[in-house]
Order: structure tokens, then sequence, then C-alpha cells
């Protein structure tokens, strides 16, 4: 039977108000946890996003705004996947700090407190978020005849009868993916001839067709541009229930140059680092495509879903395993809001957790060259299970994301390792080390609920559990770094394996055993929240901080 999408999409257009928590209707005024909204406020510090304008060209200079502007879309879209009754909610409540940290966390969830409701009358949070109606369970959606069940580019709403039905993005938020694809067509346009107005031109057409492979593969090529943007449907954090649906959110990126030149190099070397890793070899038998891209930009507009939680500081793209395997992936490292985590979270950190003796090897170029390298590592390791359960994402579900993130986490400082062995990475193996160590220390704040958070946690507890660091008697941190190096190899060929046999109960059974606070780590956390070190960063920025307003 052929589905009139236009004639279904006017029927649920009245119930998305009411598609993700149907508890939320009990909310009632002066009903904020206003003590608690009041202490978590603090745990962000404000960054202004800048870039020097005056090295973008009079047609760059143009095309910014336009493409501001279809990220501001993105925006929308993501409220409306993630907590669609927010204008309601914002009316309701009265306490003006409480309206500042819903829009912060993009709803009435603490996002970096494993998701904590901090409005009265608000229960959990959705595992599916907003894109499957708050009724449903896993089971009634595999169980069901619905076509794409685990579809990236789809709401799962029901029809008045009660069925599931699946309907595309495209149709479902047509007229905002319209207004933001005219856009992109119209900076396409004053962008002038090139591999630029290429993307934006095949990134329109993917917003309003959900077909996003061609619009990737022309960003892949993407070499001479001075903007940049990375905007539609892309990750599957969002989806808790299934692990399957893409959040809108975008970056609006203008490249330093500079520094993108003294990335270059280090793609070439993936399929030698490949063959190095400490791991039987039939997990290692897939080739790394070498077309991957390593660039440095300052980001200037964060969106949607990269806007919510903790903010990321380097993105590695596309996530489609086909075309990573035909030409690799983007890393784009966001060096501006790199640099403010580091000063305004990373420095004091360290001064408060780590070893005197050792507080000298934080250093910036560690901390960039880690997070780097953590994007590098995506690309290394395998990506379709040799046990025959097709990719490894497919395989693990649910249990995906957070084991990628661990997974990009240490292979990326066996890449670091493996290349100041090699003499092609300056600097101090210590440095890397002990500034990896404090990024554990900071990035753990963002709560074990979340796929980085949990990362860092089997991280921590692993290198723990094999001497790679002590907890001093003045609760400080002291890195060993003989048994440092030995855990990662140790803990790259675990996390391998595990993604390699695709395994999905066994990834449970290290996430409950390995992905979670003890105690002394839980007290420790808690110092820095009472010193006022922030946990991470919201951003001050739009035109009118760029100047172009």
């Amino acid at each position: 039977m052929k589905i009139n999408y236009l004639v279904v999409l006017s029927a649920l257009i009245g119930l998305t108000s009411c598609s993700n928590n149907s508890e939320n209707k009990s909310v009632l005024a002066n009903d904020s946890l206003q003590n608690y909204v009041a202490e978590r406020l603090p745990i962000y510090a404000k960054v202004r996003l800048t870039t020097d304008i005056q090295k973008l060209t009079e047609n760059e200079r143009k095309v910014l705004p336009l493409l501001i502007q279809a990220a501001e879309i993105m925006d929308e879209l993501f409220w409306k996947q993630s907590y669609p009754q927010r204008d309601s909610l914002l009316a309701t409540v009265q306490d003006e700090k409480t309206k500042e940290f819903i829009l912060i966390n993009y709803g009435p969830w603490d996002r970096l407190n494993d998701n904590k409701p901090f409005v009265k009358g608000i229960g959990p949070k959705p595992a599916g978020s907003g894109f499957y109606p708050a009724d449903m369970t896993k089971e009634e959606l595999e169980s069901s005849n619905v076509a794409d069940k685990k579809g990236l580019y789809s709401m799962i709403r029901r029809t008045d009868s009660g069925k599931l039905l699946s309907v595309p993005y495209s149709i479902y938020f047509r007229d905002d993916l319209v207004r933001a694809a005219n856009l992109l067509r119209e900076a396409a346009q004053l962008s002038g001839p090139g591999q630029l107005r290429r993307y934006l031109t095949f990134r329109a057409e993917a917003l309003v067709t959900d077909n996003y492979m061609p619009s990737d593969l022309a960003w892949m090529d993407m070499t001479n541009n001075g903007l940049d943007i990375i905007i539609g449907p892309i990750e599957n954090y969002e989806d808790g229930l299934f692990n399957a649906r893409a959040a809108f959110e975008s970056y609006v990126l203008v490249k330093d140059k500079e520094w993108t030149k003294r990335l270059e190099k280090y793609v070439s070397m993936l399929p030698e680092l490949q063959r190095g890793l400490p791991v039987e070899e039939a997990y290692k038998k897939e080739k790394p495509g070498t077309s991957s891209q390593l660039a440095a930009f300052d980001v200037v507009y964060y969106a949607g879903d990269g806007n919510s939680g903790g903010k990321t500081i380097a993105v590695n793209l596309p996530n489609d395993e086909k075309i990573q395997q035909l030409k690799g992936t983007r890393r784009s490292q966001l060096k501006n809001a790199m640099r403010a985590k580091f000063d305004k979270i990373m420095v004091p950190i360290s001064a408060e957790l780590i070893d005197k003796s050792q507080q000298e090897h934080i250093k910036f170029d560690a901390f960039f060259a880690n997070v780097m390298f953590h994007e590098v590592a995506h690309g290394l390791g395998i990506k379709s299970t040799i046990t025959g359960k097709g990719y490894v994402r497919e395989a693990l579900q649910e249990q995906y994301s957070w084991l990628e993130e661990g997974k990009a986490d240490i292979l990326g400082l066996y890449m670091v390792s493996s290349l100041l062995k090699k003499g092609e990475l300056e600097g101090d193996i210590k440095d890397y080390y002990t500034t990896f160590m404090a990024g554990i220390l900071r990035s753990v704040r963002f709560g074990a609920g979340e796929a980085h958070g949990k990362a860092n946690m089997l991280c921590f507890n692993f290198f723990n559990s094999k001497g790679a660091f002590e907890r001093t008697d003045e609760g400080t941190y002291k890195v060993n770094y003989e048994k440092f190096e030995s855990a990662m190899n140790d803990l790259t060929r675990e996390i391998l394996v595990l993604q390699g046999n695709g395994d999905k109960a066994a990834v449970e059974k290290v996430q409950k055993e390995m992905a979670l606070i003890h105690t002394d780590l839980s007290s420790d956390l808690s110092r820095l929240s009472k010193k006022g070190i922030p946990v991470d960063v919201i951003f001050e920025q739009g035109l009118s901080v760029l100047g172009l307003k």
C-alpha cells in the first residue's frame, strides 16, 4: 500500500506537542527545583565565538550570515526532536534561572548529570527522546511491519488507530527544511564556482530528499574552502532507544589555513598504524581510507545536537561506513573552542587533581594532539564484524556509540605513542600521557550516562586496574608512565575484539562493570565543583558577536 505522507503529516502535526513524555502535562507554575538549578548553572563558562573576519574574502563575508541562518533552523529542528513542548514549558516555568537552564539543556533534563529532571512534575527522559511515541516499547517497534524500524532519517509516530508509522524527515519537517535548503542554495550562488558551491548545492538537495550520500561525498572532496558548514541530521546519541535516528545539528566554520597545513601529513600514515595495532590480525584486516583530511577551524556557530550537553571540540565525519571505507573521513579540529576549554577548564582541573610533580606536563599542544588523534582514530580498527553480524554499529545498536568513543580515546593515544617513536611528532611522551589523564578527569564530569562520559570511565577504571596511575594521599593523580603504555595496549586489544565480535551482551557487561564512577573519584570531582571550576562551556555567538550585524 502506498502511503500518502502529506495526509498523514497533517494529521500528526497536532500530535507533535504531546509526542514526548506524557508526564510533562502536569507541570505547574513555580515548580522548578530552584536550588538545584542555581547550583548547576555555574558549571558552564561563557565563551565568545569569534574569528578574524578580515581574513575572509568579500564573498565569504556575504556567505557567512546565510550559513548561520541555516544553522539556526537546525537548532529549531533539534528542539522538535528532543523536546517539542519547549514553548509551553518556558511559558509555565516562572524562575528565570530555570528557563536559562532549560535552554542550555534543550529540555528539562540535566544532560551533564545523567539527564536528571530539574523541573517538578517531569519524569525521566524518554530513552528514545522525541523520535518515538512516549508509550512505545522497543519490542513493539521491532515486531511491527514498519519498513525502516531503525532508519536514520525518519520519525516514528502513531496513526489514529494506534498503528506505528514511519514519516521521513523531509516530510515531517518539510517547511523548515525547505527554508534551510533555500538559504544553502543562496549561499552556494554567492560563494562562486568551486567545491563549496558544489557541496552547498548537494546539501540543500539532501535536506529535502533525505538522500545525504552525494553531499557527503562532495563534502569529502572539499580542500580549498575558507568557509565550511556541517549541517543536517548527523549523530545518533540522542536516540538512546536504538542509537539509530539522527539528530539535527550544525557547525559553522572558518578554516585556520596555517594550522591545517601542519596537520596534513598524518592521514597518509593510517595504513601503517593500522597494521601495527596490538591485536590479532583478524581484527585489523580492514584498510583505512587515506582520502581523509585533517583541518583546523575556528567555529563561529554551534546549533542543535552539537550545542547540547558537552560541547564537542573536534568532529569526525561522515558516519556512513560505506563512505568511510571508500574515502575515509574528514577530521575537523575546532581550535578556538578547544583553546577555551583548555584555559578555562583543563588547567584549573590539573592544578587541583594532577600531582604537583607532573603538572608541568599539562600542555595545550599535547591536548590538541590527543583530541585530534582521537578523531583520526575513528578511522582505525574495524567497521564490519568478523562474526557475520554486519557492521559493528548494527550489531551493537545502543551500545555502539559509547564503545566507539572509548576506542577513539585509546587508539588516539596509541597513535600519539607510535608517532613519537617514529619521530613524526614532537614532544615528551610524559606531556601526552599526563594531559590525557587530565583530559579524562575533565570529560568524565559530563556524567557516566553520556557516551563520552562512559568511554572516559572505561579508560579511567581500566587504567586504574592496571596500576597506570595512583591516587596519592593528597587526593591527586600521578601517572605511572611505563604502566600507562602497557594499559593502553591492553585496552586497545579488548575494545577491538569486542567490536570485531559484535557481541552486544559482552559490551553491556563491560559497561555495567567498568563505565561507572566510584566513590573516590566522585568525591574528587565534587572538589572541583566546590572550587567553582566549570564543567563545560556555553557560547555567546552569532552575527553580532562576529561584528557582522
